[in-house]
């Protein structure tokens, strides 16, 4: 099982979409979380398109009175048979009370294995009261999301910094570019940044607009270039990961 974060460092350059993208392209079962602290379900008001009530989310999850474990089986709900979610809290204001729920839910989204399902993380926004720096920092694969124009990779540069940081960083950083070449290059952004570029996505608003505000699909949708990144994403991230296994196992070798 794999836990696959997503944050930005400002501006929208797509985590939710991304992530509710990468999500529909997984190839095994997927437990999507919105995290993000900003408040108010991307999902449900927009790639749902506000059809499903807010029933239950990390809020619920947070207040519940039962071990982290069962209260998260409590708020999950399907979104189709291979993608469940967990929505994100109703109002910013209730961020702080998500202060000491990432921990103990880090552990039971790692216990999720024995279901086999792997987990994708919209962390939001970094630096915002009540982000979900605990889960980033556990995470198998921790993403910043980016655009690859100058203002987008000038706010990502101290976050970039800061992320990779071999001690307090995340264990497993790495870009998600979206729009690569306009105007930047995988390889000048992964250099400014310091961190690989795992995957990008074309900028294409059109495809991306059914996952963020469930807009009736383009023609040639399933078989066009946007799934196909996506889907290439996916493997570009499972393929990050196992690189980052690899290396823990050979550093734990006498």
């Amino acid at each position: 099982m794999a836990i696959v974060c997503l944050a930005s460092a400002s501006g929208s350059p797509g985590v939710t979409t991304t992530a509710v993208g990468m999500a529909f392209s997984w190839p095994r079962p997927v437990l999507l979380v919105e995290a993000d602290p900003t408040g108010g379900s991307g999902v449900l008001a927009g790639f749902l398109r506000g059809t499903t009530p807010y029933d239950a989310g990390l809020i619920e999850l947070a207040l519940s009175p039962l071990g982290t474990a069962d209260a998260l089986r409590e708020v999950v709900r399907p979104l189709s048979p291979n993608v469940s979610l967990v929505a994100g809290i109703r109002s910013h204001a209730q961020a702080t009370a998500l202060r000491d729920i990432w921990e103990p839910l880090a552990a039971a989204l790692r216990d999720l294995d024995d279901t086999g399902q792997d987990v994708i993380v919209d962390a939001g926004r970094l630096g915002l009261m009540g982000s979900p720096t605990p889960m980033l920092d556990a995470a198998d694969a921790a993403l910043l999301v980016t655009r690859a124009t100058l203002p987008a990779i000038s706010a990502a540069r101290s976050w970039a910094e800061t992320v990779r940081q071999p001690a307090t960083g995340w264990r497993h950083p790495g870009l998600l570019l979206v729009a690569e070449g306009q105007p930047y290059r995988a390889t000048e952004v992964s250099k400014v940044l310091g961190m690989p570029v795992v995957a990008d996505l074309p900028d294409d608003p059109a495809a991306a607009a059914v996952y963020h505000r469930g807009a009736a699909p383009p023609k040639h949708f399933e078989t066009g270039p946007y799934i196909r990144a996506l889907q290439a994403a996916v493997q570009s991230v499972q393929a990050h990961i196992a690189r980052g296994r690899f290396a823990l196992v050979e550093e734990a070798r006498p």
